[in-house]
């Protein structure tokens, strides 16, 4: 992945809030705009109609970030502090690895689908598009969510439970491609998928390629 720099990462915030009432109107901004991207998609979403919803003008969304980008960028990184949160809150660290694999498979696809397609696609779609703006912004968002699971990967191989002859960053993308495509999948057929199955039968194609090789 390529370096951070300042022209790709820019902070999402115009300034710091001085006050209760300042956090509260941070969060309730986060909250709106979270629904409209969901909603909208990053193009179609607009800032008159995030502050239309909250019942504010347009310039108190200028006062706290920069401007739509700025505020997508702040809505994924809240959305996935929670993702990571979630995971780490729930993580069964005392059972084997392929039961934590599994936990984290399965939370990461419900996380990702708790807020409908809305957000998934955007960020899936934006993730890829290498060289825009928004999507360069969100590569050190996306370096964060993986954090747990490369964790989990780093652990299992010091336990001998995973292979140590392919590099944890091969290995990151084993199990994050698969789940990026089942995630497409549910956007584009735009119906619920079952997420335990799916989850399952996944964690059981993988495990094939991540556990050490019986002699």
């Amino acid at each position: 992945m390529p370096a951070e720099t300042p022209s790709t990462v820019q902070p999402a915030r115009r300034r710091a809030p001085a006050s209760a009432k300042s956090e509260q109107r941070i969060r309730d901004l986060l909250r709106v705009g979270r629904e409209v991207f969901a909603e909208k998609g990053y193009e179609r979403a607009t800032t008159t109609e995030i502050a239309q919803r909250l019942g504010v003008s347009e310039a108190t969304v200028f006062t706290y970030f920069h401007g739509k980008r700025a505020l997508c960028v702040a809505v994924i990184s809240d959305w996935y502090d929670e993702i990571i949160a979630t995971m780490e809150d729930g993580l069964p660290r005392a059972q084997p690895i392929r039961t934590q694999l599994l936990y984290l498979v399965e939370t990461h696809l419900r996380l990702f689908l708790v807020q409908g397609t809305g957000l998934c696609a955007l960020v899936l779609s934006e993730g890829r598009s290498k060289g825009q703006e928004l999507g360069e912004s969100f590569l050190p968002l996306q370096r964060r969510y993986t954090a747990p699971l490369m964790d989990l990967l780093a652990r299992g191989q010091a336990s001998g439970e995973i292979r140590r002859d392919v590099s944890l960053r091969l290995l990151r993308s084993v199990v994050l491609g698969p789940m990026e495509h089942l995630l497409w999948e549910v956007v584009a057929q735009g119906r619920p998928a079952d997420i335990e199955a799916a989850a399952t039968d996944l964690v059981a194609v993988l495990w094939s390629a991540l556990r050490v090789p019986i002699a």
